[in-house]
């Protein structure tokens, strides 16, 4: 086993200066200025030189449809995901009155005001084609989920969790009722089956993803007890003190349409005295947010860099063309390498070996 040291040299020369002493209190601070000084391995530059936006949108601005009335009024009362009323308005001059419509309907009573002000403004086509852009690469990952789901399941096969996350969990998920909210298509929910879970509610709001959930549960050899329900982080449709463990899979943030305060109050509800809250593989951005709340911070050891590995060629470009398309190294690696995989390091974020976990 390496030391310590040696497993925060390999985390950090690959992710460096991302904050992680918050959660690491046992790692003395003049260790920490070491790591976080200038990477050591060459690959690292493409890290801090992938394109902020990597994939290639493919939807218009009536595919905000898609989502039912519960998922707009979250993502709009709440300007999710960066979007500004103002900029929801400009990108809808055009639209069909119906879409209009029912985005105002949605809206706060406060919002809609200032939204049929700015709709009634005449703005130029490129004002409108921007602030388009603007909302569509907001919602990109929302839009993924409930319009493309098959597409989103392919890339997300390809995305295995370091396998020491749910052994370190076990003890908390043997024999134990778990919540894996933000589902998916149980990436999360089969792996707690796996470490012996007596039940999981997968919680997840998009029908698209909830039906290949049902999908993989119905070409199970036998009884599974995943228990699917459409919900949302906000509005769990479970009773108080009903789960020993409720978690996450790279899906709760501390935005409040992907979670933040009222999902985290959702899921202290519903855990039992004692019980725990795992936040599984957490964007950088909410590290700061999550040790302010509570949690504590494991990040594993990687004995080799983690790679996205697809089940075949075409497949790893079918993805990378549409996910990374705007970062030109990930195909040309596939091409080269002709491999269905990516590194982590090459796609600017890191890699599925980490979580937060909160006691109750």
């Amino acid at each position: 086993m390496k030391s310590l040291e040696c497993q925060l040299c390999l985390y950090f020369a690959l992710f460096p200066k991302i904050g992680l002493h918050i959660f690491l209190p046992n790692v003395s601070v003049a260790w920490l200025e070491l790591l976080t000084m200038d990477p050591l391995i060459p690959d690292i530059e493409e890290i801090n030189t992938a394109p902020t936006t990597q994939f290639e949108n493919p939807f218009h601005i009536e595919d905000l449809e898609v989502f039912d009335d519960d998922t707009l009024r979250i993502i709009l009362s709440n300007c999710g995901f960066g979007l500004t009323v103002e900029q929801l308005a400009q990108s809808l001059h055009g639209a069909s009155e119906e879409l209009i419509q029912r985005i105002r309907r949605n809206l706060l009573p406060t919002q809609r005001s200032g939204f049929m002000d700015e709709m009634r403004r005449s703005i130029p086509k490129a004002q409108i084609e921007a602030a388009r852009r603007r909302v569509l690469d907001g919602l990109f990952w929302e839009l993924t989920y409930w319009k493309t789901p098959d597409l989103y399941e392919e890339l997300i096969e390809g995305e295995q969790l370091h396998p020491g996350i749910f052994r370190q969990l076990e003890p908390d998920i043997r024999d134990k009722v778990v919540l894996d909210a933000g589902a998916g298509s149980g990436r999360a929910s089969f792996e707690c089956v796996r470490y012996g879970a007596r039940k999981v509610y997968a919680v997840e709001p998009s029908p698209g993803l909830i039906r290949i959930l049902w999908q993989k549960l119905a070409s199970q050899p036998g009884p599974c007890c995943i228990m699917p329900f459409q919900g949302r982080f906000d509005k769990l449709p479970l009773t108080d003190d009903s789960v020993d463990m409720a978690l996450s899979c790279s899906a709760f943030t501390s935005d409040p349409a992907q979670g933040g305060e009222l999902g985290l109050a959702e899921f202290r509800r519903v855990t039992k005295s004692g019980g725990k809250i795992v936040i599984i593989w957490p964007r950088v951005q909410d590290y700061d947010w999550l040790a302010e709340h509570g949690f504590r911070y494991v990040a594993l050891p990687m004995c080799e860099e983690m790679r996205i590995c697809f089940r075949t060629l075409q497949s790893a470009l079918r993805c990378a063309r549409h996910f990374y398309a705007h970062n030109p190294n990930v195909v040309q690696y596939i091409l080269r390498e002709r491999k269905p995989e990516i590194p982590f390091s090459m796609l600017g974020f890191n890699p599925p070996c980490d979580y937060c976990w909160l006691s109750v």
